[in-house]
């Protein structure tokens, strides 16, 4: 990307002193520094989730015109809510996201922030860009990507950012092995991210004060340096356990004082999760017989007590081994199905779960299937990305 000058997407001047985007003058300099070093691979290895195509959500700060929000030195704030669509990705958290009251309020609190920020510069009121770096705590499978994405389409919309994505990135995608190979590959994390929004997940691992010869420290180094000289161009959240998260900021306190808004993911209680489960099989076209509903209740109810809970996720791989074992079932059934059996699954197809053994459930899989002699394992990692809906998230 080449470097920036003039004003951001909200209009404010840029820095002209700041170092510029990696492809800018002192990246190229920097980058080219550390290529005299060992070879290395600093090739970006995270994910690049984009926003949605469909025709609202690809709404981009050129449609809408902020300055036909104020007239006779007054703002009309549903005008920019209503052109930038704001109310439909809060809406849309509403209606499919589960729970999460208080991180609903947050989010809403943020845009009305922007909204107002907007609007105070299209009236020339002073005001700086806010600060926009953000940390998500909470356990696995609690939404925090998921929220993220919608972040980063309010952002998109009301013109802070350029691109409506996601970059995940986590430790190996940002730390080297070597000397010199550590901000390179940051750089290029960042460079990816650029225009958009940075997501970090476990972020306290790049910090690793027991051992010396750990580079993490570095990439904390250019991160820090790049979330204040691209602040016009870059958001950063930084996501993991919520315990690990303060002690990371407290140990680096020139991240927290750059990250403004705190936002605690609680886990989700057990009506909540079953929620989660009747939307999952009802967006695949299934559903739950009566009794199914009460094995999966059964089930929620001792599996949040079990080994590598993953709270939205772990019901998601609930579901898909239902689905499975119900598949499994009717194919061996060995005559016609009507359409109301392809659809239901049954309580037996969740009872089969390893979850209702009361011998000891294998940690690396504690979905499955109870074992019988000489029986084989099948892992199901619940180690997956949270997808960017409720019904994966």
């Amino acid at each position: 990307m080449a470097e920036r000058r003039g004003r951001d997407t909200t209009g404010r001047w840029l820095d002209p002193e700041s170092e510029g985007p990696p492809g800018s003058g002192q990246a190229k300099r920097d980058s080219r520094s550390a290529d005299r070093g060992p070879e290395r691979d600093d090739k970006f290895s995270g994910r690049v989730i984009k926003g949605s195509k469909d025709e609202r959500a690809g709404a981009a700060v050129e449609h809408v015109d902020f300055a036909e929000a104020v007239s006779d030195d007054k703002a009309d704030v549903q005008k920019i809510v209503k052109d930038a669509g704001v109310h439909e990705v809060l809406d849309e958290m509403d209606r499919n996201l589960v729970g999460l009251k208080a991180v609903k309020r947050r989010i809403r609190e943020m845009a009305a922030l922007l909204v107002i920020d907007r609007l105070r510069n299209e009236m020339g009121l002073t005001s700086e860009r806010p600060t926009l770096h953000m940390s998500f705590t909470g356990n696995p499978g609690t939404g925090k990507t998921t929220v993220a994405l919608r972040m980063a389409s309010i952002l998109y919309r009301l013109g802070y950012i350029e691109k409506n994505q996601l970059v995940t990135a986590t430790r190996d995608d940002l730390v080297g092995q070597y000397v010199g190979h550590t901000a390179p590959k940051t750089k290029e994390a960042i460079k990816k991210a650029l225009g958009g929004v940075l997501f970090i997940d476990e972020a306290y691992y790049l910090h690793r004060p027991d051992n010396e010869r750990d580079y993490g420290q570095e990439a904390i180094e250019v991160l820090l340096s790049v979330m204040e000289s691209e602040r016009h161009n870059l958001v950063v959240i930084m996501a993991g356990y919520q315990e690990p998260m303060n002690e990371f900021f407290l140990a680096n306190p020139g991240m927290g004082s750059r990250v403004a808004h705190h936002i605690h993911f609680p886990d989700y209680k057990p009506d909540e999760l079953m929620e989660i489960a009747a939307m999952m099989v009802r967006s695949q076209g299934f559903e739950f017989s009566e009794e199914a509903e009460k094995a999966m209740l059964d089930y929620v109810e001792r599996r949040v007590d079990q080994p590598r809970f993953a709270n939205g996720r772990s019901i998601r791989n609930a579901v898909e081994r239902a689905r499975m074992r119900q598949a499994m079932r009717l194919f061996e059934a060995d005559r016609p199905l009507d359409r109301q059996e392809l659809i239901t699954i049954e309580a037996d197809d969740i009872r089969q779960s390893s979850v209702f053994e009361d011998g000891k459930i294998p940690e690396y899989d504690a979905d499955a299937e109870p074992e019988v002699d000489g029986g084989e394992h099948t892992e199901d990692s619940e180690d997956e990305s949270e997808a960017t809906e409720q019904t994966a998230a």
